[in-house]
């Protein structure tokens, strides 16, 4: 793997000049030169401008604290730095540099900030160890103590609510996300039955049947919200009406696919359902915010930000004209605070009039991946940028997206939290014939990307669609609802621009079930999902575990429709619950030196036979203590199984294991598999605890497996 260190490296170190002046040093060391270069900075082609809290947009922005006399200092906004600069680099010949230092604290975006061609050769970074914040939300104030129902609660005043105006889902509580008033307050119901029949799985309901027990408690619902998953995806359906008698939801959207008694949901919204500490609603028709205080909450100290708008940044270049976007660069930054829902297009019920069935309803979600949901800093014709030890925190959209015509870019050491939907987005799901408006060769490394979903619940950690040789190495990634990992947007053996990717040293962890116990709630997943073909692309040397799926399809890899000509090699996966290894259909894909433990359910699993080979399943060991060890479709033949150790943990004489999808152990080998396979032991050191090293007298050591080296799975320090 010294190539892909290399690699990963050399990606990281194309940095623009402004980063270069300081060599390798760390951002913050190479802050303080520029600081004390000052003035003479300027004069060699690079300026530095300031931003404070504190600070005053009539001031000049060059220094870094007000002066003594107070006539001078920073700017308050970045905005009027973003202006100064740019009135500066009039001036100047082109490539000068311009730094735009921020000083800690909240800045309130009056309006989303956007950076253009004539942006390149910008850095954006905190001002030596401070933590700015660019927030797309306001602080709301005011807040005062009333009863309502026997509860003691807190409420603000916002005007701009009332009739609808500025209507909110989220809201950040002292720096962490506040549960908007839902029931059940822990877990979820179960729809009892559709009253409508649909044609066919892909046509949405208006409509279900509730058990009488789940919603008996509650008068009326106005303007509540049902969140119901069913199969890969979840659907966020307005509440226009309730039977009551034949106990049915009507809803003022469709859900995305056909839903099935059983699929599981929640009600979230109105202030009758606002019962627990920590949880809050927004009463739009009065303009009014309420919150049930935590113990310990103080009234005196309280701070509550509420998103205004759906983004922070955005990055808009012009990649079909060829003006891109070039070094730019954001050092120390945290980026919080928006929400994104769905446009105005979307009905959504509240004060328009109530018509059911609506004439025309739109769907409450997208058929996969919460794919219409964009990046709170977003880009398009960027190239060369660098986001280094920034934070994405505290979001109701994905955190970052870079799509057209983005290429060359560097993510690396930084954290996405706490997100309404996920962690990033590469590529688009658009393919592009004009090479300028393609994307690739983007790097994310030493990441830590956790808590997603929390809003969109089938969004994706990272996200690549039709993107060419990017690079995701040495990330943490986990506490998702639905897949850690995604790689491809083409079903089948269609065009694609998914391939050469490297996916390696990341660990993936709590796909689907969360490291807290809650869910699985969604189906169809995988710690790494990929569709299309993918000639080069690449999956090595990660860890995979705690991955489960709520009907089925809680796999650790799985290769989806088309995917081709992909390597997987030299992975652990453990603790699934359908699967360690799935391939629905696809070519020629080498799944080699893995080891997949402790699934439920089944070990490996291939679903469709074709008439190519589907995949080669090479010296891996498998090791399982329930289930069954191959499930799916194995006709057909196509496929080979060779070198691999197996064990049934449950049998000493591993009897198990010789149940195959054609009979006996015998007759699997007399159609050519797995004839150099063995059954036994592999030794590990202590697999009910996650450490699968091998013993120096493992019998894997002989069928030619390599041993796997962990230690550099995860950020680096």
């Amino acid at each position: 793997m010294m190539a892909l260190e290399k690699s990963v490296r050399g990606a990281a170190a194309m940095k623009p000049p402004c980063l270069r002046l300081a060599g390798a040093l760390m951002s913050w060391l190479w802050l303080a030169v520029l600081l004390a270069a000052g003035e003479r900075a300027a004069a060699s082609g690079l300026v530095t401008f300031h931003v404070s809290p504190e600070g005053n947009d009539a001031w000049s922005g060059r220094l870094a604290s007000r002066n003594l006399r107070g006539s001078d200092g920073p700017f308050a906004t970045v905005a009027q730095a973003l202006s100064a600069a740019r009135s500066w680099r009039q001036s100047q010949p082109p490539g000068a540099q311009v730094v735009v230092c921020l000083r800690g604290g909240n800045y309130f975006l009056p309006e989303t900030l956007v950076l253009t061609p004539q942006d390149s050769h910008t850095c954006f970074t905190a001002y030596r160890r401070e933590r700015p914040v660019l927030s797309g939300g306001r602080s709301l104030s005011g807040w005062r103590q009333v009863q309502i129902g026997g509860r003691l609660l807190w409420t603000a005043e916002v005007p701009e609510a009332r009739g609808g105006k500025w209507v909110f889902r989220e809201l950040w509580v002292n720096g962490a996300r506040a549960t908007r008033a839902r029931h059940p307050n822990k877990g979820y119901l179960a729809v009892e039955s559709l009253p409508d029949a649909t044609k066919e799985w892909t046509d949405g309901h208006l409509r279900f049947r509730y058990h009488e027990a789940d919603l008996k408690p509650f008068d009326f619902l106005d303007g509540a919200e049902v969140v119901v998953m069913t199969r890969w995806v979840e659907s966020r359906l307005p509440v226009v009406s309730v039977d009551k008698k034949e106990r049915v939801l009507n809803f003022g959207k469709r859900s995305v696919f056909q839903l099935a008694a059983g699929d599981l949901y929640y009600v979230e919204g109105p202030l009758e359902l606002l019962d627990q500490p920590g949880e809050w609603s927004l009463d739009s028709r009065l303009g009014k915010v309420y919150y049930f205080p935590r113990p310990g909450d103080d009234l005196s100290q309280f701070e509550a930000i509420a998103p205004v708008r759906p983004q922070v940044l955005r990055l808009e270049g012009e990649p079909a004209q060829g003006r891109f976007i070039e070094n730019v660069e954001f050092r120390g930054i945290t980026f919080a605070h928006a929400e994104w829902y769905f446009p105005e297009e979307f009905y959504a019920g509240g004060d328009k009039p109530v018509i059911w069935p609506p004439p025309k309803p739109e769907v409450g979600g997208f058929a996969q991946a919460a794919i219409g949901v964009p990046g709170a800093v977003w880009g398009q014709g960027v190239k060369g940028a660098v986001f280094d030890h920034c934070r994405f925190v505290n979001l109701g959209p994905y955190g970052l997206e870079l799509g057209r015509g983005c290429a060359s870019n560097v993510i690396q050491h930084c954290e996405f939290a706490h997100l309404g939907a996920g962690g990033l987005k590469l590529g688009e799901t658009a393919i592009r014939s004009n090479p300028l408006e393609q994307s690739g060769g983007n790097v994310v490394t030493d990441c830590h990307i956790h808590h997603g979903g929390r809003m969109f619940h089938s969004a994706i950690g990272i996200w690549i669609g039709q993107s060419a040789d990017n690079q995701l190495a040495h990330n943490l990634i986990h506490d998702f609802y639905y897949t850690g990992i995604s790689i491809g947007w083409t079903w089948g053996y269609g065009p694609t621009l998914a391939r050469g990717n490297l996916v390696a040293h990341n660990h993936v962890h709590h796909i689907g079930v969360q490291s807290d116990g809650d869910g699985p709630i969604l189906s169809d997943m995988g710690g790494i999902y990929t569709l299309g073909m993918q000639p080069g692309t690449r999956i090595v040397n990660n860890l995979w575990h705690d991955v489960a799926g709520f009907r089925y399809g809680g796999w650790g890899i799985y290769f989806d429709e088309g995917s081709s000509s992909i390597l997987a090699r030299s992975n652990v996966v453990y603790r699934t619950t359908h699967g360690g290894f799935h391939q629905h259909y696809g070519a020629t894909n080498f799944v080699e030196n893995n080891i997949f433990a402790f699934a439920r359910d089944h070990q490996v699993q291939r679903s469709r036979p074709e008439p190519h080979v589907s995949f080669s399943f090479l010296t891996n060991i498998v090791y399982f203590d329930s289930g069954v060890l191959l499930g799916g479709n194995w006709s057909g033949d196509n496929y080979r199984l060779d070198y691999n150790l197996y064990y049934d943990a449950r049998s000493i004489t591993n009897t198990a294991v010789l149940k195959t999808p054609v009979g006996t152990w015998e007759q699997w080998r007399e159609r050519g598999h797995d004839r150099n396979s063995r059954m036994g032991d592999p030794l590990f050191y202590n697999p009910q605890k996650g450490d699968f090293r091998l013993r120096r007298n493992s019998p894997a050591f002989e069928l030619g497996f390599q041993a796997i080296n962990l230690s550099k799975v995860g950020p680096r320090r």
